[in-house]
C-alpha cells in the first residue's frame, strides 16, 4: 500500500493535539482550537493534562514563541524573519496546525507569483460562458482563509515582487478584499490571520515596503546560540527523519553530528570555537537545516552503500555541497579551513582526508 511521504503536521501530531485539546478549558481567541498556553506547550514541549508527552517542535527562546502566539491572538499579522534554515516554515506550519487544526492554506511565493495567486483567479470556461460571477471565481488559499476565519501561510514573502506584496495591504489593514469585477468585497471572518515567512540573506529577495512592514509584527528567529542547543535540534530532527525514511541510526551518530556542527559553526562565525583563529566565511548560511540535510544524506549513504557505517567519507560530499556554493571563492575558504584548522586536529583526520578528496 502506498503511503504519503509527509503528512500535514496536524495529522502527524494528531495524538498530541487531541491530548492538549481534551482538557483545555482555558479561554480561547475566536476560532482557535487550543488556548494560547496550550499552543505554546505544543510548540515547546511538555505534558498535557492527562500526562501525554508533548514533544518540542521548536528548541530556542521561549519568549519568541510567546510573542508569535500572542501576535496571532490579535488582528496583527505575523512575520517570521531570519536567515535560511532557522525553522521559519516549520514554526509557521505548527502554529497553524495548533491554532486552527489546518496548516494547508498556504501560498508559496516566488518571483512568478502574481496577484491572481494571492487574491483570486477565474475559471475561464465559466467566465467566457457566463461572464464574471461567483461560480467563475477561483478562490486562493488567502481568500478561503478570510472566508472561513482561518490562518493563511505565505511562505518566502520577499520572493514576490514588491507590487504583488502590496496587494496584501488592504487585506491586512481593512480585513477585506475588494472584488471589483463583481462589485462586491469579501470580509474576513473572526479567526482569520496571516503567518508570513521571509529571509533577509539570500539573493533574489525583494525588500518589503514600509507600508507592508508596519502591518506585521516581526519575530526574528535566530540561529541556535550554543553548540549544545544546536546538537539537540539536529539530533531530534535527524532521528525523526531517519524513522520516516526507515534508515537505521548508527550508535556514533551523535559524535558525527557534533563534528559536522563544529565545522558549520566555525565557518559561519568566522572563527574557531576557541576564538584563537580567524577564518574566512563562505557565501552560504550553513544553517541548522543544512546540517540536518547533511546528516540524513550521510545516514542514507551509510545504510545503502557503506554497510551501515557512518563516517567522514560518507558525509564529505554532502558537506562540500553545503559549504561550497560559489565554486571559486567558497572552495578557497574550505581549503584554507582544512589546512589551518582541521589538519591540526587528530580527531578530525578522517574529515580532513575525506573533504580534501571531495573538493
Amino acid at each position: 500500500m502506498n503511503a504519503a511521504i509527509r503528512l500535514p503536521v496536524e495529522q502527524a501530531y494528531a495524538a498530541e493535539l487531541q491530548a492538549l485539546a481534551r482538557n483545555d478549558d482555558r479561554q480561547k481567541p475566536a476560532g482557535w482550537s487550543l488556548s494560547p498556553k496550550a499552543v505554546l506547550t505544543y510548540l515547546l514541549g511538555g505534558k498535557a493534562d492527562d500526562g501525554t508527552l508533548i514533544t518540542p517542535k521548536y528548541v530556542g527562546r521561549r519568549r519568541l514563541m510567546e510573542t508569535a502566539v500572542a501576535t496571532l491572538a490579535t488582528d496583527r499579522a505575523l512575520l517570521l524573519l531570519g536567515v535560511p534554515g532557522t525553522a521559519k516554515s516549520w514554526v509557521s506550519e505548527h502554529l497553524a496546525a495548533a491554532i486552527m487544526g489546518d496548516s494547508t492554506l498556504i501560498v508559496q511565493c516566488t518571483a512568478g507569483t502574481d496577484e491572481n495567486q494571492i487574491r483570486y483567479g477565474w475559471n475561464y470556461a465559466q467566465l467566457l460562458a457566463k461572464g464574471p460571477s461567483q461560480e467563475a471565481l477561483v478562490p486562493t488559499p488567502l481568500y478561503r482563509a478570510m472566508q472561513d476565519g482561518k490562518l493563511c501561510r505565505l511562505e518566502e514573502l520577499t520572493r514576490m515582487g514588491s507590487d504583488v506584496q502590496d496587494t496584501l495591504i488592504t487585506v491586512l489593514s481593512e480585513k477585506m478584499m475588494p472584488i471589483p469585477e463583481l462589485n462586491t468585497s469579501i470580509y474576513a471572518q473572526r479567526g482569520f490571520n496571516i503567518i508570513a515567512t521571509a529571509n533577509n540573506r539570500d539573493k533574489g529577495v525583494n525588500e518589503l515596503s514600509s507600508a507592508l512592514k508596519r502591518r506585521f509584527n516581526v519575530v526574528v528567529l535566530p540561529l541556535p546560540e550554543d553548540m549544545a542547543e544546536e546538537v539537540a535540534i539536529v539530533s531530534k530532527r535527524v532521528g525523526e527523519m531517519a524513522g520516516g525514511l526507515d534508515l537505521p541510526v548508527p550508535k556514533n551518530v551523535g559524535e558525527e553530528i557534533a563534528r559536522v556542527l563544529t565545522i558549520f559553526r566555525e565557518l559561519r562565525s568566522g572563527a574557531t570555537s576557541d576564538g584563537k583563529v580567524t577564518l574566512k566565511t563562505p557565501s552560504g548560511s550553513l544553517s541548522t537545516a543544512e546540517a540536518i540535510a547533511t546528516m540524513v544524506g550521510g545516514l542514507s549513504q551509510a545504510a545503502w552503500f557503506d554497510s551501515g557505517k557512518l563516517g567522514a567519507e560518507g558525509l564529505a560530499a554532502s558537506l562540500v555541497g553545503a559549504i561550497v556554493k560559489d565554486p571559486v571563492q567558497d572552495k578557497l575558504v574550505l581549503e584554507e579551513y582544512l589546512e589551518t584548522v582541521l589538519k591540526k586536529r587528530p580527531d578530525y583526520a578522517g574529515y580532513y582526508a575525506a573533504l580534501n578528496a571531495a573538493i
